[in-house]
C-alpha cells in the first residue's frame, strides 16, 4: 500500500514517530483476528498514540488486508466495505465513475475504520459536516465479543460514541456510507494572499458563503501586526463545461528516503520556508483548475514525509476555538506559539461550521488551527501553554493528533461531554477490554 513505511522490530508508531513496545496481527478475517485483541488500527496516520495498543496487552489488529468493497449502488452513491480499505482505493475505484467521498481529511492513505474512528473532517466541515454526517450504519465486535450492527436508529448511544471514539467503543468490521456524485474530477480553485490572522477569520466567514471547501495556510513565525499572514485557498467541483474531457493524472510519489537530523527543521528553517511559501503566491489573487490530488492531499505527493521531522518526530497540535471566544482567541493562541519560541512548518486554519455528531467529535462551530511542531526537550511545556489558552477559550484539542496533553486538560475540556461517553462505555465494557496507549493517558484506563 502507498504511503506506509516498515517499522523498527518489535515497535508500532503513530505517524508523529511516537512509539510503543508492540506488534500487529493482519488477516482478511477480523471477525476472528479481534477476538481477543484491545485495538483495531489501519494505515497509522493518526499522529500521536490514538492507534498504538496499550502497554499490558501489546498486540493490535491491523485491518488493512480486510478491504473489499461489499456493496455499491451506482443509482443512490450507498457503499458498503470492509474497515480497512483505503480512501486512496475508493478514489481510485469510484472517482472514474463520477463518486467521491463526501468528507475527505488531508490524506488519502486513510482506511474506512480509521475515518469513522477520528470522525475526520475536511475543507468542507462548514457545509458538509464530518464523515460521521454520511456514515448510514457499521458492523462492530463489541468487547463482550458479540458482533452486531449499529445505526442511528439501532443502539443509537453505541454509534454515536464510535463516531470519534477513537476505537474505544468497538472493532469497526464495516462501513456503509453515503458517496457524493461530483460533475467531474477536477477541482476550480480561487486563492487570495491575506495580510494578518484577524483579516483571514473574516475572510474564511466570508468564503463560506461561496464556496464548499475552504482553507487556509498562515504563517505562524511572524509577529506583531503580520502574525497570521498567510494564503487562503478556496474550491469547489468544476462543472463538465469548464474542465478538460480526460481525466486527471495521478501525482508521481516521491519518497524521503532517512530521517533528516533533528536540526533541518529548527526555527531558522522553518521561518525561511514560511517566507518563502508567502510570496510564492506573489500575485495577491489567482484562479483556476486544479487537480483533486493537489488540493485534497498535497503531503500525500511525499511518501514518508514525516521523516522530515528526524528520528525524534513531532506533534500536531490541533484545536477548535468556539466563535463566542471572539476572533481574539485565535491570534492569542499564536502569540503564545510565537512567544515560547515555537515554530510550526506548516500551519492550516480553516473555520467550522457545525457540531460533530459523535460524542466525542472534534468539530464545533469556529476556528481550528492546526500546527506542526517538531518534538524537542520543551515540546510538554508549549503544549501545556497552548492547552491553557485554548482551555480559557472555552475550546477543544482533535485527539486523532494528540500526543502530549495531559490527563487533567483533556478531561477539563471535555467536562460537559465526557459522562456521556464514559457511561457508554460503562454499558458496553465495563472492564475496558477495548483501549489505546491514548486511553491509558487521557481516559485513566488500566495499563
Amino acid at each position: 500500500m502507498p504511503g506506509v513505511r516498515r517499522k523498527a522490530r518489535g515497535t508500532l508508531e503513530g505517524w508523529g514517530r511516537q512509539s510503543v513496545a508492540g506488534s500487529e496481527v493482519r488477516s482478511e478475517d477480523l471477525v476472528r483476528a479481534t477476538r481477543d485483541a484491545p485495538l483495531s488500527r489501519g494505515l497509522g496516520r493518526s499522529y500521536g498514540d490514538a492507534s498504538l495498543p496499550p502497554p499490558g496487552a501489546p498486540r493490535a489488529v491491523n485491518t488493512t488486508r480486510a478491504d473489499r468493497i461489499l456493496a455499491f449502488d451506482e443509482r443512490t452513491g450507498r457503499l458498503r466495505a470492509e474497515a480497512g480499505l483505503s480512501l486512496f482505493e475508493l478514489n481510485r475505484v469510484l472517482m472514474p465513475r463520477g463518486w467521491f467521498t463526501p468528507v475527505t481529511p488531508g490524506t488519502q492513505f486513510v482506511t474506512l475504520g480509521g475515518m469513522v474512528a477520528a470522525d475526520i473532517h475536511g475543507k468542507n466541515q462548514h457545509a458538509a459536516g464530518d464523515f460521521g454526517d454520511h456514515v448510514t450504519a457499521l458492523r462492530m465486535r463489541v468487547a463482550d465479543g458479540r458482533v452486531l450492527e449499529c445505526r442511528p436508529t439501532l443502539e443509537p448511544e453505541l454509534f454515536a460514541a464510535t463516531l470519534g471514539g477513537m476505537g474505544l467503543t468497538g472493532h469497526i468490521l464495516e462501513v456503509e456510507a453515503q458517496w457524493e456524485r461530483i460533475p467531474s474530477p477536477w477541482i476550480h480553485q480561487y486563492s487570495r494572499r491575506i495580510d494578518d490572522l484577524d483579516a483571514f477569520q473574516q475572510a474564511l466567514v466570508d468564503a463560506a458563503a461561496d464556496w464548499p471547501f475552504t482553507v487556509g495556510w498562515i504563517d505562524s513565525t511572524t509577529r506583531g501586526a503580520h502574525l497570521g499572514r498567510g494564503v487562503l485557498m478556496c474550491g469547489r467541483w468544476a462543472e463538465p463545461s469548464e474542465a478538460p474531457a480526460r481525466f486527471p493524472r495521478s501525482t508521481l510519489r516521491a519518497r524521503l528516503p532517512v530521517d533528516l537530523p533533528g536540526w533541518a527543521l529548527g526555527r531558522t528553517s522553518v521561518r525561511a520556508f514560511n517566507e518563502l511559501y508567502y510570496w510564492r503566491h506573489w500575485r495577491r489573487e489567482a484562479e483556476g483548475l486544479v487537480r483533486p490530488e493537489a488540493f485534497f492531499y498535497p503531503l500525500d505527493a511525499l511518501r514518508d514525509w514525516n521523516r522530515a521531522y528526524g528520528p525524534r518526530g513531532f506533534t500536531q497540535y490541533q484545536c477548535v476555538l468556539p466563535h463566542e471566544a471572539g476572533p481574539s482567541s485565535a491570534r492569542r493562541l499564536m502569540e503564545v506559539l510565537t512567544s515560547r519560541g515555537g515554530a510550526s512548518f506548516l500551519t492550516v486554519i480553516k473555520d467550522f461550521g457545525r457540531e460533530g455528531p459523535g460524542l466525542l467529535s472534534f468539530p464545533r462551530p469556529g476556528i481550528t488551527l492546526a500546527l506542526d511542531i517538531p518534538v524537542r526537550d520543551d515540546t510538554q511545556a508549549l503544549v501545556d501553554a497552548l492547552n491553557e489558552t485554548v482551555l480559557d477559550a472555552g475550546g477543544r484539542i482533535y485527539l486523532a493528533k494528540d500526543a502530549f496533553t495531559r490527563r487533567e486538560h483533556f478531561r477539563a475540556m471535555e467536562a460537559e461531554r465526557l459522562p456521556a461517553f464514559e457511561a457508554v462505555r460503562d454499558a458496553w465494557d465495563p472492564s475496558r477490554r477495548l483501549r489505546s496507549a491514548l486511553s491509558v493517558r487521557l481516559f485513566g484506563d488500566p495499563a
